[in-house]
């Protein structure tokens, strides 16, 4: 999630960078950051936001169920939620000690070829040992995506979202040399409150905005 300047005249922005310099430093701030744009790199990075608090939602603003009717069928408890929720214990979470859980082999490693050897000989494994060398080995380059809770800040409503992280502590390969990457999004829609203008022609409003969350890793270069 970023912000977009494309509607702002190229003109104007080179009056508001003239005005930012002469009159006050951080004059058009709120101007050149007025609405989220979707971004290619996940997980979103933390929003720059203008640091002042008049371009905070008030607390009439705030109102749940005004809030929960307008986002409507929008709202995803298992991805958003409005207070503050436990966070996620991701740290024990080792894909080489769950082999069970991981659901069946994919098709690519069931049909792995594992008596060929380097020199062209034919190796011997039993199926015992295969199934349990299939297991290990779909357990190693399994990529699951790990979920933590983030703050978005007052500004987003919901605002908190449970945000999708790949694995990436270690290499997914055997050998070694690739690792667990973003696949897959689904975007969920917040609210987002919304300002244009500044000072007494501000005017202010939540406006519905698109979220995209990592559903899936694969193990890629």
């Amino acid at each position: 999630l970023s912000f977009s300047q494309s509607m702002v005249p190229p003109e104007a922005l080179l009056l508001c960078s003239s005005l930012a310099v002469l009159l006050h430093p951080g004059f058009c701030q709120p101007f050149l950051r007025l609405r989220p744009s979707p971004s290619d790199n996940l997980p979103v990075k933390d929003i720059i936001e203008h640091p002042d608090p008049e371009y905070d939602p008030k607390q009439q603003d705030l109102d749940d169920r005004t809030l929960r009717k307008k986002l409507g069928s929008h709202f995803d408890p298992n991805f958003m939620s409005v207070a503050a929720p436990a966070q996620l214990n991701l740290s024990a979470w080792d894909p080489l000690q769950r082999l069970k859980g991981l659901g069946p082999l994919p098709s690519e490693l069931r049909k792995l070829d594992l008596g060929e050897s380097p020199y062209g000989t034919r190796l011997k494994m039993g199926k015992k040992a295969r199934r349990k060398f299939l297991q290990w080995l779909w357990a190693y380059t399994y990529c699951p995506v790990l979920y933590t809770w983030k703050d978005l800040g007052l500004r987003f409503w919901p605002r908190y979202i449970k945000e999708g992280n790949c694995f990436s502590e270690r290499s997914c390969s055997f050998p070694e040399g690739m690792y667990c990457k973003p696949a897959k999004s689904v975007t969920k829609t917040f609210l987002r409150w919304y300002c244009q203008g500044w000072s007494r022609q501000k005017y202010c409003t939540w406006i519905s905005v698109q979220y995209p969350v990592i559903s899936e890793c694969k193990c890629s270069c």
